[in-house]
């Protein structure tokens, strides 16, 4: 008999993001996988419990590993693996860098306070070229972000990445720039209908706009 597994966890989640990231709808996954592409779509949409067998090779059809679907590496940190035989380290410009964190999702704002350089993880939306994302009155980026001089923005930095360890390839973008609490009434309404969902949850109504002045970027490729 098959070996099955008990606790599924969030095994469909990570088939779908991996699937989506590679570019394949569902009948192409199924067809690299050799299974029904039905099954395929419960196994996305519903706590399944597939056979090992059936896993390996959806890993195998998604250029990973049973332990990233299985979310064994989830406490680690990205990158574990050795580099690839043949790396190529490519710098992006402007344009692809904007392209590549487009979708939103989580970066780091590095700045200083009063116990030195800070960096933290925030959710956040790309709007007409700013990183809009919320946080709390009175929190961190409150008082720490303000000059309290009208005019006069706080300089920081931005970094949003996606490593790929499976493949050991990977991006990473820098912003720098001004970025100032969003105050006006004008500014407040188009930036709410972004419904940019802080992870953290709680309280959580100042809106925080980062304006670029410099965005560079980089990419690890690699060849067989």
């Amino acid at each position: 008999m098959a070996e099955r597994l008990a606790t599924p966890g969030d095994l469909g989640r990570r088939i779908t993001r991996r699937r989506e990231t590679l570019g394949l709808n569902r009948e192409e996954l199924a067809n690299r996988a050799g299974i029904n592409a039905s099954y395929l779509a419960y196994v996305e949409q519903r706590a399944a419990a597939p056979a090992i067998e059936t896993i390996e090779r959806l890993a195998s059809a998604l250029d990973t590993s049973t332990a990233e679907l299985l979310g064994a590496t989830v406490d680690q940190p990205p990158g574990q693996g050795r580099a690839a035989l043949h790396p190529e380290l490519e710098s992006l410009d402007a344009k692809e860098c904007l392209r590549l964190i487009s979708p939103g999702g989580i970066g780091r704002l590095a700045f200083d306070d009063l116990e030195g350089p800070t960096i933290l993880p925030v959710n956040y939306v790309l709007h007409e070229g700013c990183v809009i994302f919320r946080t709390a009155f009175g929190g961190p980026f409150d008082a720490n972000l303000n000059t309290g001089l009208k005019g006069v923005e706080f300089k920081i930095a931005f970094e949003i990445d996606r490593i790929d360890d499976a493949n050991r390839e990977g991006w990473s973008v820098l912003i720098r720039g001004g970025v100032h609490h969003v105050s006006t009434a004008e500014e407040q309404a188009a930036v709410i209908a972004l419904s940019v969902q802080p992870w953290a949850g709680g309280d959580r109504e100042l809106y925080v706009k980062i304006t670029p002045t410099d965005i560079t970027g980089r990419r690890i490729r690699h060849t067989p």
